[in-house]
């Protein structure tokens, strides 16, 4: 049974929310001490996080960059700010989703069991490992990890979904309306900073692995990936 940590100061919605998930089966786990966010993380281990961003002594932004720096398991801010940067922060600080107050209980479950599905895969269980890989650029999607020759790169969900489809677009441009359709299921729900902060983000993972100028942005289209790098260890 998937475990879902909600973190939200209000009583009333934490426990509507808290119904919510219970109806369809899943486990809710309620913060209860906003000091102690990351250490209930951990004793949780939940496999998807619910996040406001106005939480008392220390915000959201800050608790979801040290979940993000213990796992990669989604993050999803639920929050009464519905400012263009307040979004951005939060994609930029590693969350997953943003969905803004006040919402559908129905919305925000079926954002919940789409990111579930797509990173742990019950509804498409894999007998093997898949493998994605050009000229010597490795992706274990299952892993979200990334590999070139000896050195490797933790992904987050969103940063695993763009470059899987970059590499398999390859030499061919990617649609910018296909990525949209490949992170969320209902792009009425995306802004237009939205692909631009994750494909970022996806850059400076490459630039970890020594990876420089690897994705085109081609204006209005979509993002196509260049083989800037040596397919064989120097």
């Amino acid at each position: 049974m998937h475990r879902i940590m909600i973190c939200e100061d209000d009583p009333k919605l934490a426990g509507l929310l808290k119904a919510a998930v219970e109806k369809y089966g899943f486990q809710a786990h309620l913060v209860q001490d906003f000091d102690r966010v990351t250490d209930f993380f951990q004793q949780c281990d939940p496999h998807l996080v619910l996040l406001d961003v106005n939480l008392p002594r220390y915000d959201g932004f800050y608790w979801c960059r040290q979940i993000r720096s213990l796992s990669t398991c989604p993050i999803m801010f639920i929050s009464a700010r519905d400012g263009e940067m307040d979004q951005v922060m939060a994609l930029e600080y590693g969350a997953d989703d943003y969905i803004t107050k006040p919402f559908h209980y129905e919305v925000v479950m079926a954002k919940i069991r789409s990111h579930l599905r797509r990173v742990y895969g019950e509804y498409a269980p894999q007998s093997e490992e898949r493998i994605v890989q050009l000229a010597g650029l490795i992706l274990y999607p299952e892993r979200m990890e990334m590999q070139l020759h000896q050195s490797s790169v933790q992904l987050s969900k969103n940063e695993t979904i763009l470059i899987e489809a970059m590499l398999k677009s390859h030499p061919r441009l990617a649609p910018r309306e296909m990525l949209l359709e490949k992170l969320w299921d209902d792009q009425t729900f995306v802004d237009e900073n939205t692909l631009n902060v994750n494909m970022t983000r996806v850059r400076k993972k490459l630039q970890e692995l020594g990876i420089e100028d690897a994705i085109e942005t081609v204006r209005g289209a979509g993002y196509r990936l260049q083989t800037t790098w040596d397919a064989e260890p120097s």
